[in-house]
């Protein structure tokens, strides 16, 4: 029977279960962010803790109120009572989330980051468990929780790669290429021409990080040419593999439509070529396309507008992401959210005393070659988008090296780059 929690405590525990479960969904938008860093995301994950000790502390009634909170089961709650039902060694709860993620797909992202969130001597019977389930959605659980964690599932991931479930192969998929796991490219390799869309990208990108260079980099190629959704990860990570003439190449094909600015802008600053440079200045004189080729610029260049002064206010009557207007169609989150605003003068003036110190022949990222030490200092002191530009840059470098995930809670972050250093 479950025990009685004193009227006041209520609300305090409610609390937790709602501040928790936002944070879980501020969190999956900051791990992207152009303007987070590792500190910065360490404070939130602070807060997160705090809030789901809380929810600990009560019990079997916090347990009781995250249960409730699943009424309206989006990823934030499937999160905070997963979470719970893991560290309590909850199976039977944890079933019930399982079912619920097959009922309601849009829930599973919220259980997935639960299995990474925890600790992994939370996990060792749990993903056991669920690698030897015949279920599709458990299996593909178990290895994502594996590869969050940068543990090898072993055997479990080499038969998921001929699943006939494509949400699982193309997971499985996913994690040869982060677990550095250079036996199974011939696999991926095979796996190009899958029938199944994600499967391919996850194919050519896990392949193209374990080293192929050549019917991956094509696999890449065409998924840029083509619509859906992994066009700009195509791109960029095609971009961060191809030498200064191919690359040069790629984008005049995008610049032949104005359509493909937005992917021009950030294309130009993932080639590293500083020659685009003055290009970029320009666009800096449109609003609608300024703080990305800001972006861009400091991508090539190292610098950090805010901090060298280099930025101006945003436009007058300026709206960030959606509004309240009921006949605006356009509900979609500012990509641009948290870059600042280039002073595109200032950033001339910065240029014309400072490109001497580029070399046009070489690539350059965050205003230096692309080495194994500058991507360590990068994932160290950058941004978000740039932390995750410097991971893969590593496995591009050394393929066969586990890619560091910038995603994991920031405490063990600083533990992994600890280790590096």
């Amino acid at each position: 029977m479950l025990s009685t929690s004193p009227r006041h405590v209520t609300p305090v525990v409610m609390q937790h279960v709602e501040e928790a479960a936002v944070l879980r969904s501020t969190r999956t938008t900051l791990v992207k962010a152009p303007h987070v860093k590792l500190h910065h995301l360490r404070r939130l994950d602070n807060r997160l803790i705090a809030h789901l000790d809380g929810i600990a502390v009560a019990g079997e009634y916090g347990a009781h109120l995250g249960e409730a909170a699943l009424a309206s089961p989006g990823a934030g709650e499937v999160f905070v009572s997963a979470v719970g039902a893991i560290e309590s060694n909850h199976i039977s709860h944890l079933h019930k989330l399982f079912s619920l993620a097959e009922a309601i797909p849009e829930a599973q992202p919220g259980l997935l980051s639960a299995f990474g969130w925890v600790s992994a001597q939370h996990l060792q019977g749990i993903t056991k468990e669920l690698l030897a389930s015949a279920n599709p959605l458990r299996r593909m659980v178990g290895i994502a929780a594996c590869a969050m964690h940068r543990l090898d599932p072993g055997r479990a991931l080499d038969a998921a790669l001929s699943d006939p479930d494509p949400a699982l192969r193309a997971r499985a998929l996913r994690a040869a290429g982060q677990l550095g796991r250079r036996d199974l490219l011939a696999a991926s390799v095979n796996l190009l021409s899958d029938e199944d869309a994600r499967c391919r990208f996850r194919a050519a990108w896990s392949a193209v990080l374990l080293g192929e260079r050549a019917s991956a980099v094509e696999a890449l190629v065409a998924s840029i040419h083509a619509p859906g959704p992994f066009r700009d990860r195509a791109l960029q990570l095609t971009l961060k593999l191809l030498d200064g003439a191919a690359a040069h190449a790629l984008l005049k094909q995008l610049a032949r439509d104005q359509k493909e600015i937005r992917a021009l802008i950030r294309g130009s600053g993932i080639s590293g070529n500083p020659a685009f440079v003055p290009w970029l200045i320009k666009q800096m004189g449109d609003d609608k396309l300024a703080r990305i080729a800001g972006e861009s610029f400091s991508l090539i260049t190292g610098t950090d507008l805010a901090w060298l002064d280099l930025e101006r206010k945003p436009p007058e009557n300026f709206e960030s992401g959606p509004n309240d207007d009921p006949n605006d169609d356009d509900v979609g989150m500012d990509e641009d959210d948290g870059l600042p605003w280039p002073d595109s003068a200032r950033v001339q003036a910065w240029w014309d005393g400072n490109s001497h110190l580029f070399d046009s022949k070489m690539r350059y990222f965050m205003g230096a070659a692309v080495t194994m030490e500058h991507c360590i200092t990068v994932l160290k002191e950058g941004y978000q988008r740039q932390r995750i530009a410097a991971a893969e840059y590593l496995c591009l470098l050394h393929p066969g090296t586990i890619l560091f995930n910038t995603a994991a809670p920031a405490w063990r972050q600083q533990r992994w780059l600890a280790k590096m250093a």
